[in-house]
């Protein structure tokens, strides 16, 4: 007995060997290779969220990346922000969503609902009981029993159409609706044809008077019956035109056991016969099946641009959840005319204009590291970005920083100059780079005519008079604005420095330091600043708002993106610094909610994460964990960093630990994952953190490859005890764009003890202002 135990103890070791050395599968200690990587998504991570507490503020989104038009199931009522709460029972329809945020609500929305038996069509009264267990939900293909009517409901999409599928029972009346929702809507019904057409107007701002979403519903079976409603839920039988506030249309037919009825759909913000056009293009003779398998495909390939080798599957399936996220926003809004020719409806003056337009991105929240990340992987989607970013400029007058789908007054700061100055000095190509500046330095510049108060910069004069916004002359989340201003300043310091524009250039490097006008030596913390020099008083740096923006100073005091190395030094040292990251994590998650008058749902989940006053569900604290870094300590940030990919992020309904944003909280966990993460993105650096996974193969844009192994990486190993890059001994907290780019081989030894001597030199910590 002794004897076969230790053969099969030799045998094990001889397995370990072989798999250590050949990537193998053969024991949990291995990198296990993933495929089918589309299936790991679960597109209802986020989605257990509600207006007091969001585990991510998500819906299922039925789409191609970057698509037109998102579809999902409604389980609230129309115009509700939250349009599909994980843990309600009822769905009332699968709309055609855009809307990026239940914060900045829907646009150009309407839905489809089958149902049996007795006509009801007004909202509440059609919607069935579902279960969770009777629903199958990936990116590109979306199934749910409707237990109420006995049918079940298919979606499967493209870019700006979708194909919908019916399973009805056996029923003398068996009905599809088109609900075009409120606020202006229109219903036409083509028996002959077999068609629906008709418009919506809803919307929640950001729209030109002329703003329409036309669209074209084809069915396979002919209608028996065909009835509209008008304004009030009043039913109008037998008729097939209906106009008004608020507009649908009924289809009706007997149906036999099993029988499927499909519908083609598709939309456009141009006209009718471009909506025509596109289902033509898109969806043409495909089958329901041959547009499921092409969606399935076009995600396999994007997830598949990153590739992941490891053995816990719950981590595999959080990081494909994740990149899904991030590659749904900003939206496509263009499309392709008669001759192909990209052409756009312009959410600013409503002309329909020849190139590219993108939208429903908040930059506040993704120019952390969405597009940062964009840089990195899809260098030539960015270049269409950057030509719609100049398309904005030239058809409203200014750079967007939230559009939905033209601009919406919503948080602060001038965050599309990190974007494009990003963009541009990481070799995004045919960017408008004059225009682009002109339209930075007019942000940076005018104070009047801008549409809304988040566009430009609110409290212009006084920043670039005093170096900062006043505490006491009435512009809300001043501090938050000053130290935000600095960072794009920086941006434009760095991009006229390039394009050989040196007064430009060295204005601007001296207004990024205006960071420095905030801090208070006395508390070594940011702080707002009165007009007369004095800092405000009463302060508590636990007071959310007020100076800051769905922060408190705490949160804020490390937004100095481009020059840590200064920050320190207003600190006094390493020491003073580490000190207080430390604290953030360690203090109670105490808090001041006065400002508000409520407790709103970014602090509680702060409270919540037991995590002290680390508030990782909202932006501005989100690259904090990696500034230990520029204090030599990096192993600090290899801890933190892995407790949070690992407590804070689940492919779960409740798997997010805040709002989700456009894919910035997921853009987070997609590079932290890898190892890495954009602290100051235009400084063309990442700085490193320690990797989740086993290993990691980076498929890029220009044919290269770029492999990171995690060797010894288990739940204990986190700490990085040496690394090497293509072959060579590698003691820097930070990775160079360029290395990236030109593809290669990066290996972290990992640990279950600090290594407190490992990339502690001066030379190996990341880019600041101040070093330079």
């Amino acid at each position: 007995m002794k004897k076969i135990q230790l053969q099969i103890g030799l045998l094990f070791t001889i397995a370990v060997l072989i798999s250590c050395n050949n990537n193998s599968i053969l024991i949990a200690d291995t990198a296990l290779e993933i495929t089918n990587v589309v299936d790991h998504v679960n597109p209802l991570m986020g989605t257990d969220s509600n207006y007091s507490l969001s585990n991510g503020n998500t819906y299922p989104a039925i789409a191609l990346p970057w698509g037109m038009n998102f579809w999902t199931p409604m389980t609230s009522k129309m115009g509700d922000g939250w349009t599909y709460k994980y843990d309600e029972n009822k769905i009332r329809g699968i709309k055609q969503t855009h809307q990026p945020s239940p914060w900045i609500n829907d646009y150009a929305a309407f839905s489809f609902m089958a149902l049996t038996g007795k006509l009801k069509f007004e909202e509440a009264e059609r919607a069935s009981w579902f279960s969770h267990k009777s629903e199958t939900v990936t990116p590109y293909h979306y199934a749910v029993y409707l237990a109420d009517h006995d049918v079940t409901a298919e979606v499967t999409p493209t870019e700006r159409a979708a194909q919908f599928k019916f399973t009805f029972p056996k029923a003398n009346e068996s009905y599809i609706i088109l609900d075009a929702f409120f606020k202006g809507s229109m219903v036409k019904i083509i028996p002959e044809e077999r068609k629906i057409i008709g418009y919506c107007r809803n919307n929640s701002g950001g729209v030109p008077e002329n703003f329409h979403n036309y669209f074209v519903a084809e069915f396979d079976k002919d209608f028996e019956v065909n009835h509209t409603w008008g304004d009030n839920w009043k039913l109008q039988k037998n008729t097939k035109d209906s106009e008004g506030e608020h507009v649908g249309a009924i289809i009706g037919f007997k149906t036999t056991k099993g029988e499927v009825v499909h519908v083609k759909v598709a939309s456009s913000f141009i006209s009718q016969t471009q909506a025509e056009l596109n289902l033509r293009r898109e969806v043409g003779d495909d089958s329901f099946e041959e547009t499921k398998e092409k969606a399935k495909q076009v995600w396999e390939k994007e997830l598949s641009r990153i590739k992941i080798e490891d053995d816990n599957q719950a981590y595999v399936k959080t990081f494909y959840s994740s990149l899904y996220r991030v590659l749904l926003f900003p939206r496509k809004f263009y499309e392709f005319d008669a001759q192909n020719k990209v052409v756009h409806y312009s959410p600013y003056n409503g002309e329909v204009l020849p190139g590219y337009m993108f939208t429903d991105n908040g930059f506040w929240d993704t120019f952390r590291a969405v597009f940062p990340f964009f840089n990195m992987m899809y260098p030539v989607l960015n270049e269409k970005i950057m030509k719609g970013l100049v398309n904005t400029y030239k058809e409203s007058g200014w750079l967007p920083e939230w559009a939905s789908p033209g601009h919406r007054d919503c948080m602060i700061g001038s965050n599309s100059a990190p974007i494009i100055v990003d963009a541009f000095l990481k070799g995004v190509k045919n960017m408008d780079a004059k225009i682009l500046l002109e339209a930075m330095l007019k942000s940076a510049t005018e104070a009047e005519g801008r549409p809304v108060n988040s566009v430009g910069r609110a409290g212009l004069d006084y920043y670039n008079t005093l170096g900062y916004v006043p505490y006491d002359i009435g512009v809300n989340e001043n501090a938050a604005r000053t130290l935000e201003y600095a960072y794009a300043d920086f941006t434009i310091a760095k991009m006229a420095e390039e394009i050989g524009e040196k007064e430009i250039a060295e204005k601007y490097f001296k207004k990024a330091m205006n960071y420095k006008n905030l801090f208070d030596t006395t508390t070594n913390l940011m702080r707002g600043k009165n007009e007369d020099g004095s800092f405000q008083t009463p302060f508590n740096p636990l007071k959310w708002g007020d100076a800051f923006t769905e922060g408190n100073s705490l949160h804020y005091t490390w937004s100095v993106f481009h020059d840590i190395q200064g920050l320190i030094d207003l600190f006094g040292g390493n020491k003073n610094f580490i000190a207080k990251l430390d604290e953030v994590f360690t203090m109670p998650p105490d808090f001041d909610a006065s400002y508000y008058g409520q407790v709103i749902h970014e602090i509680r989940e702060m409270q919540i994460a037991n995590m002290g006053n680390y508030a990782h569900g909202n932006q501005p604290i989100q690259h904090m964990i990696y500034l230990y870094n520029y204090a030599n300590a990096p192993y600090k940030t290899q801890k933190r960093i892995r407790e949070v990919l690992t407590k804070l992020y689940a492919a779960t309904p409740d798997g997010y630990c805040g709002d989700e944003d456009n894919g910035q909280t997921s853009a987070w966990y997609v590079f932290s994952s890898l190892g890495f993460y954009p602290v100051t993105p235009v400084a063309a650096e990442y700085v490193i953190g320690s990797p989740l996974f086993k290993k990691a193969t980076i498929y890029l844009e220009n044919g290269n490859e770029f492999e990171i192994n995690a060797v010894n990486n288990s739940k204990n190993n986190f700490y990085i005890q040496g690394a090497n890059l293509n072959g060579r001994s590698y003691d820097k907290t930070f990775l160079r764009f360029e290395d990236i780019q030109k593809g290669g081989k990066l290996k972290f030894n990992l640990g279950n003890t600090p290594n407190k001597e490992w990339a502690t030199k001066r030379k190996s910590v990341p880019y600041s202002l101040s070093n330079e």
